[in-house]
């Protein structure tokens, strides 16, 4: 299948965690576990072994909530080697973090739990017994204002077991953060970045890469009635700060998709980046820019331009973006484009006419 809707039920916000004397040395002392139970499942699902023997295994360790999680972050971690060309046997896992997924009989979550916007509890409880237990790490949370009113009613929903939210608490450069997915729908309630549908009937086509974001505007026939592209090369640089350029492809990302809502846009198209079983390796000739380049988190970037599409009430499809590339290396100069806006021409002409893509490739 060439052109697909894409799932999206979860988006992530994240918050800042402050606990401290014994209660920080307890969390801690429980990200360590969690760790290593990790990355025991990783080698123990890389050899084989059933996913439904390793939790078994890990509920020596961890209670069977967090045993459920890291069964599930171990096979994503597999999965993200072999789609690099990596061997899954010699994951190492730097960062000390704590995962839990949700669950609607305990209030949205078994392990970490909001009790209100600044309030959160983490599980303690090591016990292969699943149930209620009174060992909780108690922690201050903090989200940024504009998340407060979102964060509130979702612990609202939560506590009348009406919904779960997976959450993730992350050790990271001296700070401890807290990251929750909750229920897409109410993400859109609360951020919204329009109250109209879009007025036209055109197609915008994305092409996302490290260091710029080509978009193409098309109409019904396939003619291309606008391309613009957003580049920030400097993200590739030496030491240039990982957070600092995610931010700038986000807001570039979002410059973009206003003005498709503003020019007669009512479809996106991406490329549906779950096609590809295997990462394609890119050369430069400057080392370090290869190096971010190849390890740049496209997918990440997809699940972001997703979320942020349905905000301005765009259709959103993925499409397959086999051989689009090549093709567009190949024809660019009778178009007198860059590749990388012609590929995002060719992911356009492919959901809206697939006949004449494929009479493209002969």
């Amino acid at each position: 299948m060439d052109v697909r809707t894409p799932k999206v039920g979860y988006v992530t916000i994240s918050g800042r965690i402050y606990v401290y004397n014994e209660d920080y040395q307890r969390l801690v002392y429980l990200a360590y576990r969690f760790r290593k139970a990790v990355v025991k499942a990783t080698r123990m699902l890389t050899k084989g072994l059933s996913k439904d023997y390793v939790e078994k295994v890990i509920t020596e360790d961890l209670n069977q909530g967090y045993a459920k999680s890291v069964v599930d972050t171990a096979k994503l971690m597999v999965k993200g080697a072999e789609y690099h060309g990596s061997n899954p046997l010699k994951i190492k896992v730097k960062k000390l973090f704590i995962a839990s997924k949700g669950n609607s009989i305990y209030k949205g979550n078994r392990n970490i739990r909001l009790l209100s916007s600044n309030k959160l509890l983490v599980s303690y409880n090591f016990s292969k017994k699943p149930g209620l237990h009174n060992n909780w790490i108690e922690c201050e949370a903090r989200f940024g204002e504009e998340y407060i009113p979102l964060v509130n009613e979702v612990i609202g929903k939560a506590m009348n077991n009406e919904l779960s939210y997976n959450a993730r608490i992350v050790f990271r450069n001296g700070e401890i953060y807290l990251h929750l997915s909750i229920p897409v729908e109410l993400y859109i309630k609360h951020f919204r970045k329009v109250d109209k549908e879009p007025s036209g009937d055109r197609i915008a086509a994305f092409d996302l890469n490290s260091d710029r974001i080509n978009m193409v505007i098309i109409d019904r026939q396939g003619i291309i009635r606008e391309t613009r592209t957003e580049r920030f090369g400097e993200v590739n640089s030496p030491n240039y700060p990982g957070n600092k350029a995610w931010t700038l492809r986000l807001q570039a990302l979002g410059r973009l998709l206003n003005y498709a809502y503003h020019h007669l846009v009512d479809t996106v198209v991406y490329e549906d980046l779950f096609k590809i079983k295997r990462r394609r390796i890119k050369k430069t000739r400057n080392r370090n820019g290869n190096r971010k380049a190849n390890n740049f988190p496209k997918r990440m970037l997809l699940q972001h331009a997703i979320t942020m599409a349905l905000k301005y009430n765009f259709k959103v499809y993925l499409v397959n973006p086999s051989y689009t590339s090549r093709l567009a290396e190949k024809i660019k100069d009778r178009f007198g484009l860059d590749k990388h806006t012609v590929s995002a021409y060719l992911l356009g002409l492919r959901y809206l006419n697939p006949e004449t893509y494929k009479r493209l490739l002969d």
